[in-house]
């Protein structure tokens, strides 16, 4: 059907479906208000629907399908069948006690995702983690947690980098690490040579590119430290700011805030080195650590 696409995972065909609803929602001149009164909820609720922050109910989509003048046809019928599509369980429903509310949508983003870039200041990034070096992180920031719990963080971390790990992947990752986080030695010297080491080995694949910001370049740092920018396949789905702050998340994707974030990202990587001069800095940490 024209106009609706269901590649990525259940986040993306949420918001998919939520931004399909908006459109004829707004083609045909209908408030929030009054959709939310059609279904017997509230104007919120229309709106945390619109931006695929919430289940569906197919009798809501249809109901609002038929408000909106989409009574039958090809295209009703796609978009009631995505409502199926958009509330299928995660690959970490098993490990919802191990994955804040807040960040649970950051997973569903970054699996759909086919351009990640990102800046990291403190630590290796996640999906560049062994699991020695996110086991140190995770009890570094959570000294009380049982080793059970940490079993289950660690899963998820693990379980997020699979889809990359694999042969074939269409994504990239471009990342930009600050060299301080190539010098705190986070779980101890082994850990850590481990980690360099695993750097370097993914370093290689195609598709991550590896930028490093030498020590003395601080003044170029973004402001706000780490972030995450998520790009997506979909022309329906703009491009998504991701803020991990420490019991929250921000995710910006107003086209003026994006803006200032890869802008951001262009001045960090102008200065950061990449490639072969990116793996000898990497390198050079490795032999002093």
């Amino acid at each position: 059907m024209t106009g609706v696409q269901t590649g990525g995972g259940a986040t993306v065909r949420r918001m998919l479906l939520g931004s399909h609803l908006r459109r004829l929602r707004e083609a045909h001149g209908v408030s929030r208000e009054d959709a939310g009164y059609s279904i017997r909820a509230s104007e919120s609720k229309i709106s945390r629907m619109e931006l695929g922050r919430v289940a569906f109910k197919a009798r809501d989509v249809a109901d609002l399908l038929t408000l909106y003048g989409l009574a039958e046809g090809t295209e009703r019928e796609a978009l009631l069948a995505l409502v199926g599509e958009a509330n299928a369980p995660a690959w970490w429903q098993g490990l919802t006690d191990a994955v804040p509310s807040w960040f649970q949508q950051y997973l569903g983003l970054e699996e759909a995702a086919d351009r990640i870039r990102g800046y990291e200041v403190q630590f290796v990034p996640g999906l560049l983690q062994t699991e020695a070096y996110a086991r140190a992180v995770m009890r570094a920031g959570s000294p009380s947690a049982s080793e059970e719990e940490l079993d289950r963080r660690v899963a998820v971390r693990l379980g997020r980098q699979r889809r990359f790990l694999a042969d074939g992947t269409t994504a990239r990752v471009d990342l930009i690490l600050d060299e301080t986080a190539l010098r705190r030695a986070c779980g101890g010297p082994e850990v850590m040579r481990e980690q360099l080491e695993h750097l370097l080995a993914l370093a290689e694949r195609p598709w991550l590119t590896l930028r490093v910001l030498p020590l003395g370049m601080g003044a170029l740092a973004a402001d706000s430290g780490a972030f995450t920018v998520l790009g997506f396949p979909e022309d329906d789905l703009p491009d998504v700011v991701y803020l991990e702050q420490f019991t929250t998340a921000l995710y910006l994707d107003k086209p003026v805030e994006v803006a200032e974030y890869t802008e951001a990202l262009d001045r960090l990587a102008e200065a950061a080195v990449v490639g072969g001069p990116a793996r000898d800095l990497v390198r050079r940490v490795l032999r002093e650590s």
